[in-house]
């Protein structure tokens, strides 16, 4: 009876110690989640030619399965981590024990009895903290790992799961970062040296410390051949090997603000996924192009802060893209990454100047102007009403904006009703502060004649201007105004950029992106974007405005292009005091926008034009990507016809003309009349001659713009 009695209580207080156990150590995670076991992998990012450019990750991991590892590898792991792991069942008594009796004849717990199962089961499944509930969790985990997985697979799991040092998670990473070899190509003694590393990474790594990690790794070579798994003489000559590593390491100091692009437009869809799933991400990244806009960029750069002398570098920023598929090919956003963040071409806006004229003539041209209307260049005056400036009346000539009292006077007819605050002039100017008269729209363009341009948006108004603009491909918002006509509506280079594409694409507007497609680590297609194409402008406006914009480049402020020595067409753009200069540009095959200013919007100084400055940066970029490319014009479209035009009257030249030039126009739109040599002038008491813009010159589906400001009294 009391044998009964004493089992009774047994299986009770065994019972009560089991729960009581299972209550202190808590949950204990399931070995079954490993039978997909993926570590945490690096993902990384291609350029267009498939060539790796730069690696995300938490953990700098490759995944290599058994087979790849060599048998040195294996061996030399289990002599110095663990010899009997090939007979215990998770957890080795006869190790606990001889490390305990080590420890206590030490005085300190020098000596670990974990196995390589126990090592692996701390590191995927428990933190690392020192308690008594972690130890027996450990063991349990062991054990229930040796019982659903092979030594193979738990040899693999460790080896891909293992710290070596120097950001080199996992023993691919490893042979990669130290020897710059695959896996399958170590040697014994690189073998034996990695193995070594493990219990100590810092303390004895090779590029630390080369002596430790070379007596390291002697202690491992002694304790492989006491197991049997090599030779003395394999040993000896293993031994007697200098440390011969070879540091390789893929970095983010290539393309930074490129690979940042990236980093954060798909952080968004993959979450950390993007670090630590093993991703391929392909990109339209073309690494010559983005070596050369580095090189480039920061040669000019730096020859610019000492020509200045200046004790604040300046900043800038190109992006090149693919004119027929919106690819970026090259993207700097600044001069240095590690100190600035900060990407010049997405996040920076400013004011793109005279370039918004492209802009201005691209909606003319779409409404009715050709490249030989004539557009008077003749000082004008205009003041602020409150919400936009409006031209002053009776202000025609020079002398008028001149005379203080005069323009009292307008004040005091035109504007009575006033408030002081409103009674604020504008009166515009060229950058040579002259002006020019009647001249080519041609003229106008190329020399960026500030009056005109703002002539023209007057006559289109400035609404249309900021619609084709935005239908172009502008994204930031645009004030509706005169003055949005010299540029005044800030923007990044990136969508002025990508707008100015659209030209050299017929009229077509690609999107810019820079992701072709992401993979995930088992090669499935995750998404795959391609070019997108809408048709905005009609092709003959493309051609007309690049023909205008070729005009720049040879005869314009954009001349130092002339050195690429090919077909191109661009446009320069300056800031009031010099704080920014551009230069937006393109070929058939890329279109590229280079910016050039300082953070806090200081000037450049005096004559610091987007000519003198920014075109120069483009030119040497653009000949280094287009090396080996061919040297191709822009085909004209159907519809678009050449005539021989008087460059003093925008006419149809005659034979005794002396100035002629050849002109490009949309057919229908040239003019009918021949020139007589004089050019009429729209005033008051000759309202039947003549109008400086003339219906002559346009058809009459698109001469409604034009003649309307005729009619109304001309530019």
């Amino acid at each position: 009876m009391k044998k009964w009695i004493f089992l009774a209580f047994l299986l009770v207080f065994s019972y009560i110690s089991i729960e009581r156990l299972i209550k202190y150590l808590g949950d204990i995670p399931d070995p079954a989640r490993l039978s997909d076991y993926t570590p945490s992998l690096t993902t990384k990012i291609y350029d267009i030619k498939g060539e790796i450019i730069a690696e995300l990750f938490t953990e700098k991991r490759t995944m290599t399965p058994f087979s790849q590892i060599p048998k040195n590898m294996v061996n030399a792991i289990v002599a110095i981590e663990d010899t009997r792991f090939f007979k215990h069942w998770g957890i080795d008594p006869y190790r606990i024990a001889g490390a305990a009796i080590a420890n206590l004849k030490s005085g300190n717990r020098s000596e670990g009895g974990s196995t390589i199962t126990q090592q692996l089961s701390k590191w995927i499944f428990l933190s690392p903290r020192k308690t008594f509930a972690r130890k027996i969790k450990e063991a349990i985990l062991s054990i229930q790992l040796e019982r659903d997985y092979s030594k193979e697979e738990i040899l693999t799991m460790y080896l891909n799961e293992t710290y070596f040092g120097s950001g080199a998670y996992g023993i691919s990473t490893a042979a990669k970062i130290y020897f710059s070899k695959d896996v399958k190509d170590l040697n014994l003694e690189e073998c034996a040296l990695l193995a070594g590393i493990l219990r100590a990474p810092s303390n004895y790594s090779p590029f630390i410390n080369p002596e430790k990690a070379k007596h390291r790794r002697s202690i491992v070579l002694s304790r492989m051949q006491d197991v049997g798994f090599i030779t003395e003489t394999e040993r000896k000559k293993a031994d007697e090997a200098p440390i011969s590593t070879q540091a390789s390491r893929i970095t983010a100091k290539f393309a930074p603000h490129f690979i940042d692009y990236i980093r954060q437009t798909l952080e968004k869809k993959y979450g950390s996924r993007l670090y630590q799933g093993g991703l391929e991400i392909y990109t339209t990244l073309d690494k010559k192009m983005q070596i050369a806009a580095e090189s480039v960029f920061e040669k000019h750069l730096s020859e610019f802060d000492t020509i200045v002398k200046s004790s604040i570098p300046v900043e800038g920023a190109l992006i090149c893209i693919e004119t027929k598929t919106g690819g970026i090919k090259a993207l700097v956003g600044g001069r240095n990454f590690r100190t600035s963040q900060f990407n010049r071409v997405l996040q920076a806006k400013r004011q793109p100047g005279s370039a918004f004229k492209i802009f201005v003539y691209t909606a003319a041209i779409e409404n009715g102007f050709t490249p030989a209307t004539i557009i008077e260049d003749t000082p004008v005056t205009y003041y602020n009403n409150g919400t936009d400036w409006e031209l002053l009346s009776g202000t025609t000539d020079f002398s008028d904006v001149q005379d203080k009292d005069f323009l009292d006077e307008i004040l005091r007819k035109d504007a009575e009703s006033l408030t002081a605050a409103e009674k604020i002039l504008w009166q515009p100017k060229n950058y040579m502060n002259t002006f020019n008269g009647p001249v080519l729209l041609r003229k106008a363009f190329e020399q960026s004649l500030n009056i005109s341009a703002i002539k023209v948006t007057e006559a289109i108004t400035p609404a249309t201007v900021a619609y084709y603009a935005k239908l172009m491909g502008i994204e930031s918002n645009l004030t509706e105004t005169i003055s949005l006509a010299l540029g005044s509506s800030e923007v990044t280079l990136k969508e002025i950029t990508s707008a100015v594409g659209c030209l050299a694409n017929s009229g077509i507007k690609t999107n810019p992106y820079a992701v072709i497609k992401v993979l995930d680590n088992k090669g499935r297609v995750l998404e795959e974007n391609f070019p997108s194409e809408i048709d905005v402008l009609k092709p003959q406006t493309a051609y007309i405005m690049t023909n205008l914009l070729k005009g720049v480049v040879q005869n314009g402020t954009g001349r130092n292009a002339r050195r690429l020595k090919r077909p191109a067409a661009g446009k320069t753009g300056t800031t009031n005091d010099s704080a920014d200069a551009w230069f937006i540009g393109y070929t058939p095959q890329l279109v590229c926008g280079v910016w050039v200013g300082y953070d806090d919007r200081k000037s450049l100084g005096p004559k610091m034009t987007g000519g003198r400055v920014a075109c120069p940066v483009w030119t040497d970029f653009m000949l280094e990507a287009l090396k080996g490319q061919p040297k191709i014009d822009f085909i004209p479209p159907e519809n678009i016809i050449f005539a021989k035009i008087d460059s003093q009257t925008g006419l149809l030249a005659l034979g005794r003309s002396r100035n002629v030039y050849l002109e490009a126009f949309i057919k229908g739109t040239e003019p009918r009349k021949f020139s007589t040599g004089k050019i009429s002038r729209f005033s008051e008491s000759t309202a039947d001659t003549e109008v400086t813009i003339s219906s002559d010159s346009l058809n009459e589906q698109e001469q409604e713009p034009a003649k309307k400001y005729s009619d109304g009294g001309g530019f």
